[in-house]
């Protein structure tokens, strides 16, 4: 059996590590020059040895599955895209090589099962001046602190919703910013709410608690307030962000007035959670439900031979996607799934759907735009223009809206603004299907396809 996985995150390793176990061939593609996804993202070799990693979040169970790509039934292509996806002879079309560089190679693999782990990208909520540099994204943050050692300001507050703000803050007070608060959006009635429900199903997650523990210390040594119930609603400032203006929320997200207080900053970084990268499925002709790629028990996707696990199926953190990854795995290679590894996926599911309840997006967080707030940064739309575009009936549906405003139409192609968008404009999330997945140079499209190798 030979078996693809595209993805080398926490949910494309555990695949790996079950597919091996189950006898199968596997190839392991990621764009990223090392493991671990975002998760487990690491120090460049030239100056890692000198400036150890300190977070060592599921550190032991990375290293394990890490050395599986080592295994000589594994093959570990770092550094390799896929652009295309054939469906008639499910056929997968790569480029080999940095994404600046030239020369990139063009192989083609056909294997018996794809396992799609091509994992999520940060969710960000429009608001004024988000547009300003030195607003980020909480998981760029992270990703320069964890993987750069670089801070991306040295005053920063931190605020979205859900518990990534917490090592996001943990990940910045490590590089030495000053991270002035962490700002959760959903009030502590509707986080108490979520977590509280059926609490003796939570003995199963002690680790977590552990976790909770650490950054809570962390965030009281360094003297960083957690407050609850308040979000970033205005970003201000000429060449970059100067200062930001925060709000007391309601369980909606609804500003309520005589609350706002404005802080001082170089940079802010803001999360509101994540969206998933179904591109590569879109392409394979998978069913989605509300942006997810729809799996069996055994995560094998609407067409034959392609599964899914991870972040694409549904947010759930890094044990999740881990714990789908493995039944991915195995059920890919022709095995049959046991009941323990369907046990610890259905237990992390129950956990990620009590993380959904507990840090939800409330539906009023559109209240804090103004006409001229920008929502797609790439083509410079406002929100007046999409309202306007949206009650416009000669303008029907989400792609004569695009069209009309070309919101979504940008280098980022919607990734960004595409969910903000949709709930703007009353429409649910459109994914068309696009004979190229990921972006390639007409010279590279131009070159001849290597064969598969031996």
């Amino acid at each position: 059996m030979n078996v693809v996985i595209v993805g080398a995150g926490p949910a494309g390793l555990a695949a790996a590590e079950h597919a091996l176990r189950a006898g199968a061939q596997v190839t392991v593609l990621d764009q990223a020059e090392t493991p671990g996804g975002q998760y487990h993202r690491m120090l460049p070799e030239a100056y890692a040895a000198k400036r150890p990693d300190r977070i060592q979040h599921g550190r032991a169970d990375f290293d394990r599955r890490r050395r599986i790509l080592a295994h000589p039934r594994c093959r570990w292509w770092p550094g390799s895209t896929v652009w295309a996806f054939d469906r008639a002879e499910k056929r997968v079309h790569i480029l080999r090589g940095p994404s600046d560089g030239s020369g990139r190679r063009r192989p083609t693999l056909t294997p018996d099962a794809l396992i799609l782990a091509t994992g999520a990208h940060d969710r960000t909520l429009p608001f004024p001046g988000w547009e300003l540099p030195g607003v980020y994204t909480a998981g760029a943050a992270q990703a320069l602190a964890k993987g750069e050692r670089v801070a991306i300001g040295g005053r920063v507050l931190v605020a979205g919703a859900g518990p990534f703000l917490l090592p996001v803050a943990e990940s910045l007070l490590g590089v030495g910013a000053e991270v002035v608060a962490v700002l959760e959006a959903n009030p502590a009635s509707t986080v108490r709410k979520g977590w509280s429900a059926r609490p003796w199903r939570l003995a199963a997650h002690a680790g977590k608690a552990g976790e909770l523990v650490r950054y809570a210390a962390t965030l009281a040594r360094h003297r960083v307030s957690y407050r609850m119930g308040r979000a970033v609603i205005e970003a201000r400032g000429a060449d970059r962000v100067r200062e930001v203006v925060t709000a007391k929320v309601r369980a909606d997200w609804s500003v309520v007035p005589g609350t706002e207080r404005a802080y001082e900053v170089d940079a802010v970084c803001v999360g509101h959670g994540f969206s998933p990268q179904p591109e590569l499925a879109v392409a394979a002709g998978c069913v989605l439900d509300d942006g997810f790629v729809r799996v069996d028990a055994a995560q094998q996707t609407t067409v034959d031979g392609v599964f899914a696990a991870g972040e694409i199926t549904g947010i759930g953190g890094a044990v999740t996607a881990a714990a789908e990854g493995a039944v991915a795995g195995r059920a890919a290679a022709g095995g049959t799934p046991d009941a323990a590894l369907l046990r610890a996926r259905d237990r992390a599911r129950a956990f990620a759907d009590r993380l959904a309840a507990a840090h939800p997006i409330g539906p009023a967080w559109r209240s804090w735009l103004r006409e001229d707030t920008i929502v797609c940064r790439c083509e410079e739309t406002t929100y007046g223009e999409l309202t306007r575009a949206a009650g416009d009936e000669s303008c029907p549906g989400p792609h004569a809206l695009k069209l009309g405003t070309r919101a979504g139409l940008g280098p980022c192609q919607g990734r960004i603004c595409g969910p903000a968008v949709s709930e703007l404009c009353g429409g649910g999330a459109e994914r068309h299907h696009r004979p190229i997945v990921q972006p390639i140079r007409l010279g590279e499209l131009a070159t001849r396809t290597e064969g598969e190798p031996e």
